[in-house]
């Protein structure tokens, strides 16, 4: 005989069966204790852990003197870090894939060649690529490649590995810049990004250094509903100190 739930287990699942059914949506207000207590006949013991619980998990979150609202589930990037999107996915317990809608050899022209300090018409791999996590496409990647730096470059199942996990492979990057635009995209990024006509997208511009010289330009297109950039920075050499019941900035409402 397979043993009754916890009343505190069935309260969770009830929220959450709202949550994923999409009757509750993120910022929604949740029933607080003394509702559930009413509406579902438990102690507010039961429904204090239930709400501790979920808030824990990631679920909800609790704001003093307001009450617990459904949390924002926006997938999110770390700005000061350079990490494959195949692992942002993975670190948020998401499954990545891809679509790779370009990969071919190109000559340099225009903003591309002054962006990898190369002559106009310099050989350059172009890479257009498009990522979803859980089904759901959260960035166009839009990258060129001096082809000297990774003369491998096409024979890549881009499908299987990210550019990022190739190039990184072929020569660890030593430096790199990133420049955050918020802008409305063209009808192609929108289609390809699922997007709503008049929606901003995260756009990051990013240049890779390898051997002193630029080896990698990036353009990454987001969904500005879907995606927001986070970090934390610490100087060289030492250890974050902020306590970890310190409230991120990720979770505050603007």
């Amino acid at each position: 005989m397979t043993a009754a739930k916890p009343r505190y287990q069935e309260l969770k699942d009830y929220i959450i069966e709202k949550i994923s059914s999409g009757e509750l949506q993120p910022s929604d207000r949740v029933p607080s204790e003394n509702e559930l207590v009413e509406a579902k006949s438990v102690s507010r013991m039961t429904a204090n852990r239930a709400l501790r619980e979920l808030t824990d998990e990631g679920y909800v979150e609790r704001v003093a003197g307001r009450g617990t609202f459904v949390s924002d589930y926006r997938s999110r990037s770390d700005l000061l870090e350079l990490k494959s999107i195949a692992d942002e996915v993975a670190a948020r317990g998401g499954r990545h894939s891809s679509r790779v809608v370009r990969q071919s050899l190109q000559h340099a022209r225009g903003e591309i060649a002054k962006a990898l300090h190369v002559e106009q018409g310099s050989d350059v791999f172009h890479l257009l690529l498009v990522h979803s996590e859980d089904g759901a496409p959260i960035q166009v990647e839009d990258r060129y490649v001096l082809s000297s730096f990774a003369p491998g470059c096409l024979e890549q199942d881009f499908d299987r590995i990210t550019p990022s996990a190739y190039l990184t492979g072929v020569a660890p990057f030593q430096e790199a810049e990133q420049v955050v635009r918020a802008s409305i995209p063209n009808s192609a990024i929108r289609r390809q990004l699922e997007m709503n006509d008049g929606e901003a997208c995260l756009v990051v511009m990013r240049r890779t250094w390898s051997d002193g010289r630029p080896v990698t330009f990036a353009r990454l297109h987001h969904p500005g509903s879907r995606y927001e950039l986070t970090g934390y920075y610490t100087p060289p050499g030492t250890s974050r100190t902020a306590p970890a019941d310190v409230v991120q900035l990720e979770n505050l409402s603007q």
